[in-house]
């Protein structure tokens, strides 16, 4: 099998294991055009293949313990981190969702970002979508941002960056666009420098 062939069996796996249709609709779009998605991404295309093997992994997990876990958490993973965000239903769901996903294969780590399910509103939830395809706009709109090396989380109203920046100036730009945006409390930056894995 070869490896476009791989990449593409392993996008129907991750995608049939839970992935999200916005996350699998850019990977949709033919095989040519997932290769060149993934070579302009900083972590290049071993990095983004293992990643999608780990995500597959963890949703098979947590689909075997609970489908209510995978409609709650949320789960980015960048070269073998992995961050949980989300709404747990009780304390004992957030534990259960981080110890599963140490389970998976290739795990680096597993940052628990998971919070306990306060009531929020189908309201707050849009709340939530919008602040992150704001973000998603803005970054994208600035050359000076390689945008598709990010990702983003928002969980009321906090929100969560993950990839790769290729310059601490590039970084600074993304954190201010996402502080820009109405109803953001805060931002959380678990992204990384490319100087800092070249090192």
């Amino acid at each position: 099998m070869t490896g476009l062939s791989r990449l593409g069996t392993l996008f129907a796996l991750a995608c049939t294991a839970g992935f999200s249709l916005a996350g699998c609709g850019p990977l949709l779009l033919g095989t040519a055009g997932s290769a060149a998605v993934v070579a302009s991404q900083e972590r290049g295309f071993g990095g983004f293949v293992s990643d999608t093997e780990i995500r597959a992994r963890i949703n098979s997990l947590w689909l075997q313990h609970s489908v209510d876990m995978t409609n709650r958490i949320g789960l980015t993973i960048d070269q073998g981190h992995v961050l949980l965000t989300g709404r747990a239903a009780d304390p004992q769901m957030r534990l259960d969702a981080v110890r599963l996903a140490w389970q998976a294969q290739g795990v680096k780590e597993v940052i628990n970002e998971i919070q306990i399910d306060n009531g929020s509103s189908i309201v707050d939830t849009a709340r939530d979508t919008w602040i992150s395809t704001q973000i998603r706009s803005r970054i994208t709109f600035d050359a000076d941002i390689h945008s598709q090396n990010y990702s983003i989380d928002t969980v009321d109203g906090v929100v969560y960056l993950m990839g790769v920046a290729s310059s601490q100036e590039e970084l600074d730009r993304a954190i201010q666009h996402a502080r820009s945006v109405p109803n953001v409390q805060r931002v959380v930056s678990y992204v990384r420098l490319l100087s800092n894995l070249q090192g």
